[in-house]
């Protein structure tokens, strides 16, 4: 489904105007409002902009498993009619405003983002928008059938490659049953009917659930106008957390290997098991280690011997993805169909080495220098500001998340490194996929390895 995008101008010049050492560390300030919402507020005043997200716990593991798609499709679905308004008169008043909004869900939670000049005529306007958006959502049966269609087109587009089905592959292997291992099918989208997505709203997109991050041109008295304002209609309810049985994962997967039929040439391997929470006190070890092990792109053991030392991977990383509950610890790689034995023998000897050894002094101050070093890049943008606020208001992490991070990145020693990662990652029970590779023949070889890493090179525990 498309997001909605209707960003004016001036917002993209005023941002490129702003140099990187003009921005630091926000500082972040935070409140609850009467009715129950908590606001995460950040003052910066380079731009004439703000970049607010409201988001909730309603994501994928909230929704039964056999409506999979319904927290997906209930935020999609926010900018396509509310309260009188139709999709058409939703996308002429943010282009109106010159704002710019967008709705979003993941396992944890659903979100909508919304940016916007911050002088009083064009910001008020923009607000009250989102806030009609967030309240009263008509999910029009018309438009239901038509976004349901869509979303069925794109799955079935999308199992016709080895990477989606090895990723599906994957989810189910490590949380079979449990909220976090729902995957939507054709079935399970077609279930979903538009009082399904009206009841999900009401039950979980609720003033107590709700987290709001504004950063940009606004004083603490604006910020709290803002806050009232985009939850004022939204009903009562309860704060959330994804249900407990999320954590209880299946263990029939642990420790085998599936493969998945595909006529691709490449492989397309994915190597896991559950791992961190977003509050886990292993947190910074494992950050260090991983990029190590595979996060840290050309320099980290797994591409050096998979891919430097013998050719094997087109692309090869691991990384990982903190939840509420522990999120999964993946390793991602793609190599010819006839070289997978191959690759995994020695992924899972680098592996193997990395618990048994740790890593070096030398490892550990090139990981803390580049995570360290590179952390102002994290923070050059509202937007990338507003992500992390609302990623620590979500999570209910501290206050002082961003300051103190470079500076735990920094304590963290070999040893703790070492301990965390023997303690947590259990080289036998990890779960592996292997989708496609059969096109890789004589008459059909694999295509040239490709010139840099995919995008999962680069995904740290530290993102959003």
């Amino acid at each position: 489904m498309p997001c909605r995008t209707f960003l004016a101008p001036l917002l993209a010049a005023c941002l490129a105007a702003v140099p990187l050492a003009a921005r630091a560390v926000p500082e972040i300030t935070h409140w609850q409002l009467a009715n129950g919402a908590s606001v995460h507020w950040v003052q910066t005043r380079a731009l004439p902009m703000l970049d607010i997200e409201v988001a909730f716990a309603a994501g994928s593991a909230f929704e039964p498993a056999e409506r999979a798609g319904l927290a997906e499709l209930a935020a999609e679905l926010l900018p396509t009619g509310a309260d009188g308004l139709s999709e058409q008169q939703i996308a002429d008043r943010l282009a109106d405003t010159g704002a710019q909004l967008d709705t979003h869900a993941d396992t944890d939670r659903a979100s909508l983002t919304l940016r916007t000049l911050s002088e009083p005529a064009q910001r008020d306007a923009a607000l009250a928008l989102a806030a009609q958006i967030l309240a009263t959502p008509t999910y029009a049966a018309d438009v239901v059938k038509r976004e349901k269609g869509r979303a069925i087109e794109t799955l079935k587009d999308a199992r016709t490659r080895p990477a989606a089905l090895a990723g599906e592959a994957l989810t189910r292997a490590l949380y079979g049953a449990t909220p976090y291992g729902h995957v939507a099918t054709e079935d399970t989208l077609a279930a979903i009917t538009p009082v399904d997505l009206r009841e999900f709203h009401h039950r979980l997109y609720t003033a107590d659930n709700a987290r709001i991050t504004i950063v940009g041109q606004a004083t603490r008295e604006e910020a709290q106008k803002i806050a009232e304002q985009l939850t004022a209609h939204l009903p009562r309810g309860e704060r959330l957390v994804p249900p407990a049985s999320a954590s209880a994962v299946t263990t029939d997967a642990a420790g085998k290997t599936e493969r998945i039929a595909n006529a691709s040439s490449q492989a397309h391997i994915l190597i896991g098991q559950p791992l961190l929470t977003r509050t886990d006190p292993d947190y910074y070890p494992l950050l260090v280690g991983n990029y190590v092990l595979g996060g840290g792109g050309f320099v980290s053991r797994l591409t050096t011997e998979v891919r430097e030392k013998n050719g094997l991977a087109y692309s090869i990383a691991s990384y990982l993805e903190p939840r509420t509950a522990p999120g999964p610890f993946v390793i991602s790689l793609q190599t010819r169909g006839r070289q997978a034995d191959t690759a995994l023998k020695i992924v899972r000897d680098v592996v193997q080495d990395f618990l048994a050894n740790g890593v070096r002094a030398d490892e550990l101050k090139a990981a803390q220098d580049n995570l360290v070093n590179g952390f102002g890049l994290k923070l050059d943008s509202n937007a990338k500001i507003r992500a992390y606020v609302a990623m620590i208001a979500f999570y209910d992490l501290p206050d002082n998340w961003l300051e103190m991070w470079p500076k735990k990145v920094a304590a963290v020693t070999v040893e703790e490194v070492q301990d965390a990662w023997r303690r947590r990652l259990h080289a036998d029970q990890l779960a592996t996929i292997v989708a496609g590779g059969e096109g890789d023949t004589d008459e059909h070889p694999a295509p040239p390895p490709q010139s840099g890493m995919e995008s999962a090179a680069h995904r740290h525990a530290d993102a959003p």
